[in-house]
């Protein structure tokens, strides 16, 4: 298991690292085509839109799971623990609802008996619609061998760039399962990163004696 562990650790760290290279370059290297010899490519600014995009969903599951989301937490540390680890809990689940909701929220609309006035929709879906419809990205198209090749059209499919939001909001509710477990077996008392009050008050309180 802890192999494992360090197999999906290594994948995730080896993705976030790949698309924060792969932006810089691609930036870096519109920047010196259209400066220095006034050319550059058109889906260039589409294409790193859609990589941070990609960043921000599959970088808030990992995010979770090291602990490394900010939140303030210098007032529920005022109570016991077994009521501040409740807070931790609560948290936990309120990000689990969160990410179960935008993921599909039909389920939601079942259980308010609203599922006669229409689909209240979802990522899942969202994504789905688009997979049907022959819409592609507005500057984002494949290189001419690759259509002859392959025989696609033109342009990229609109929904390789949004199958992301439900990849990322599941990964998200499996991390927030992960933490109410870890909270509810007392291996963790919160699912942020704490202390962070306490941390930039010590850190900053000889700035007004300089």
């Amino acid at each position: 298991m802890s192999r494992l562990n360090k197999i999906i650790d290594a994948f995730e760290e080896g993705f976030i690292a790949t698309i924060l290279a792969v932006m810089t370059l691609v930036t870096f290297w519109q920047v010196v085509m259209r400066y220095g010899f006034n050319s550059g490519w058109g889906g260039a600014l589409q294409f790193t839109r859609v990589l941070f995009a990609w960043l921000i969903l599959f970088g808030m599951s990992y995010g979770l799971k090291i602990g490394s989301h900010l939140g303030v937490d210098a007032f529920i540390r005022l109570f016991p623990k077994p009521i501040f680890r409740a807070f931790g809990l609560l948290g936990a689940l309120v990000t689990l609802l969160y990410a179960a909701l935008l993921f599909d929220a039909d389920w939601f609309g079942v259980l308010l008996g609203l599922e006669n006035r229409g689909s209240t929709g979802g990522a899942f879906d969202y994504v789905a619609k688009y997979y049907k419809l022959p819409i592609g990205m507005e500057d984002l198209k494949f290189p001419e061998w690759y259509q002859e090749m392959f025989g696609v059209k033109e342009r990229v499919p609109r929904w390789w760039g949004y199958v992301i939001l439900p990849i990322g909001l599941a990964l998200l509710a499996f991390r927030s399962l992960q933490m109410c477990w870890l909270i509810l077996t007392g291996q963790r008392d919160t699912m942020i990163a704490a202390h962070e009050a306490e941390e930039l008050v010590e850190e900053n309180k000889d700035v007004l004696k300089d």
